[in-house]
C-alpha cells in the first residue's frame, strides 16, 4: 500500500496565505529598516555636523578648594560660546560646577582655568560644549 500525500499539488491552486504574509512582512521590514537608517543619519549629522565646539580636557591638578583644568577647545574661528566643568570628590558628590566662555577668533584655544570646589575636589571633567 501507499500512503496518500497531504500536500497540495505545485501550482494547482496558487500561493498560501502564509507565502502572503510572509512577503507582506518582508516589504513592511524593509521599510521600516530604511526609516530608521534615514532617523540614525539625521540625528548623527546634526549632532556631529553641527557642532561648532568640541574639547577636551588634558589634564587637571586638585588642591583643597580648586581644580586646575587644563583645557583644549576646537571650534571655528567665528564660533562664540562657553564650556561646563565640573569636579567631584571621592564620594561622587558635585564639588564644583562652572561655564567657560571662549569668545576668541582662533580654531584652537588651549587654556588652564581655575574651577572653584566647596571641598577637595578629585575630579577635572568636562560636561560639554554649547555655540550661542
Amino acid at each position: 500500500m501507499s500512503t496518500a500525500s497531504t500536500r497540495l499539488p505545485e501550482g494547482r491552486y496558487g500561493r498560501s496565505g502564509d507565502d502572503r504574509a510572509d512577503h507582506k512582512l518582508k516589504i513592511a521590514a524593509a521599510v521600516l529598516g530604511a526609516l530608521l537608517l534615514v532617523l540614525v543619519g539625521y540625528f548623527a549629522y546634526h549632532y556631529v555636523g553641527q557642532s561648532e565646539i568640541s574639547a577636551q580636557v588634558v589634564s587637571f591638578q586638585t588642591a583643597d578648594d580648586e581644580v586646575q583644568i587644563h583645557l583644549e577647545v576646537h571650534k571655528d574661528a567665528d564660533a562664540h560660546g562657553y564650556c561646563t566643568l565640573r569636579s567631584q570628590a571621592a564620594d561622587g558628590d558635585e564639588v564644583g560646577r562652572a561655564d567657560f566662555r571662549f569668545d576668541q577668533h582662533a580654531k584652537q584655544v588651549d587654556k588652564i582655568l581655575t574651577l572653584r570646589t566647596t571641598s577637595r575636589g578629585t575630579t577635572g571633567e568636562l560636561l560639554g560644549c554649547h555655540a550661542d
